[in-house]
């Protein structure tokens, strides 16, 4: 016996520190969940009581124990809400949490309510309602920050700052016409959003563990009670399915890279050498040894979570890749990435609507910086075309040997004299230093999703009619 004794002690011992209990303690960590399945507490009894409702009105059980197990339902949302329900980990999820509870509250009627269903599907309804609940939030949250951009875009339509391709100076484009663009952007991620909303909007419960019930369940009435449109139509399908997380994650990671390349830019425009913005200390931090440091810590974060989201994305998809149909427990692999890509996502786009409506816009440094690196160029090629009949790709040869003479100078291009100008190419007349000014340039732009002030202020409405 001792021998026996001592042979089991080294056996715990090789399970090492908190799992020196042996392979039931193992078990018992991979297998739990409802250290964060529980924040699926509020679907999870909202789907019950919609089942218990349906169960009795299809004959299934009786009225009396559907009021049974709705009010013993009802008393553990408010034990749950109140933080006195006690939840167990040998319990090992949210669903058996609930169940031996309410089995406690009102004794063997609660047996009843599990007929017709699994945990797959009851699992499947849960994370689907959650996901459908956090995507119309983040529909609002990408609404309150296209608010935003709107706004700062119709208070600069007409601030000139300079826009850049390889993060140099390219043409000279207004501030408003630039936030513009990030209106388009998280445009397209709210599209998304509401596009996985409808492709999300079908119930799983009823499917029970893969192959359907025999009970004469009605899944439409519980589809009505609980806001889907209709009811999934392949029971191996909705218990294996997780492209509605998966959608998620990818709409996350998009967002994020939108909400990443705001922060780089905010993080850019915010230094010394650019100036375009400054941020209140609401949104920045100091330095510990440094007194003049003002750093651009939110933008900074924001940027920082992008690839959090993103791994999020790819941990799933890995996840997923490689199951057979129909449920396997991998998928309890699922819930952890969603939760923490939906709780970083609300945070960055919380802090970059903070910042884009708190920053102050130096308009000096941004007009200033709008004529740098020759942005005008294309301006001169232009009228060249327009004006003097040459071919763009003359235009284009002139235009070339102009900023060359103005860099040999030291000036812009406006800068350079008519006799300067003439000496390069004979057609050009007094009439170019009309193109060569940087309001005279973005005002030019006014082809469709150009750059003028008019057109950014027509962008700015209808937009404001579709937000």
């Amino acid at each position: 016996m001792a021998d026996a004794k001592t042979e089991t002690q080294s056996s715990n011992q090789m399970w090492g520190g908190r799992f020196a209990s042996g392979p039931d303690a193992i078990m018992e960590e991979i297998n739990a969940s409802i250290g964060f399945d529980k924040k699926l507490y509020a679907q999870d009894i909202r789907g019950s009581m919609a089942h218990a409702t349906m169960l009795a009105h299809q004959g299934i059980i009786s009225t009396e124990d559907r009021d049974s197990i709705v009010s013993g339902l009802q008393t553990i949302l408010k034990e749950i809400e109140d933080g006195s329900f006690q939840f167990s980990r040998k319990l090992e999820d949210i669903h058996m949490n609930v169940e031996a509870r309410l089995a406690a509250l009102i004794g063997p009627a609660a047996g009843r309510l599990h007929t017709a269903r699994s945990r797959n599907d009851q699992v499947a309804l849960d994370f689907r309602l959650w996901v459908k609940e956090e995507l119309q939030k983040t529909e609002k949250m990408l609404s309150a920050l296209i608010t935003a951009f709107l706004d700062r875009a119709e208070e600069h339509a007409d601030t000139v700052m300079p826009g850049f391709t390889h993060l140099q100076t390219a043409q000279p484009v207004t501030f408003g016409h630039h936030c513009m663009a990030y209106v388009e952007m998280f445009g397209r991620d709210r599209a998304r959003v509401r596009h996985a909303i409808e492709h999300l909007d079908e119930s799983p419960i009823g499917a029970a563990a893969l192959a359907g019930t025999g009970f004469p369940i009605d899944r439409h009435m519980t589809a009505k009670a609980l806001g889907f449109r209709e009811p999934t139509r392949n029971s191996i399908d909705t218990v294996s399915d997780r492209d509605f997380a998966l959608e998620f994650l990818s709409i996350a990671a998009i967002a994020a890279t939108h909400l990443s390349r705001l922060a780089e830019e905010i993080v850019i425009w915010s230094t010394p050498q650019f100036g375009f913005i400054r941020l209140s200390d609401a949104f920045s931090t100091g330095s510990s040894i440094m007194p003049q440091k003002k750093n651009p810590d939110a933008a900074e974060l924001v940027r920082a979570k992008t690839g959090r989201i993103n791994g999020s994305l790819v941990a799933l998809l890995t996840v997923m890749k490689g199951l057979p149909l129909a449920y396997s427990k991998d998928m309890q692999e699922d819930k952890e990435q969603v939760f923490d890509a939906a709780e970083n996502l609300e945070l960055a786009i919380a802090a970059m609507t903070g910042m884009v409506r708190d920053m102050t816009i130096r308009t000096d440094r941004m007009k200033a910086a709008a004529g740098s690196g020759y942005s005008t160029a294309t301006d001169l090629a232009d009228w060249l075309v327009r004006e003097a009949g040459l071919p763009f790709r003359d235009a284009h040869h002139v235009t070339g040997r102009a900023v060359a003479l103005a860099e040999q100078k030291g000036c812009e291009l406006s800068a350079l004299s008519l006799d300067e100008l003439q000496a390069i190419n004979p057609a050009i007349t007094d009439k170019v230093y009309d193109v060569l000014t940087v309001e005279a340039s973005v005002a030019s732009r006014t082809s469709f999703g150009g750059t003028a002030p008019d057109n950014v202020r027509q962008q700015i409405a209808w937009w404001r009619g579709r937000n």
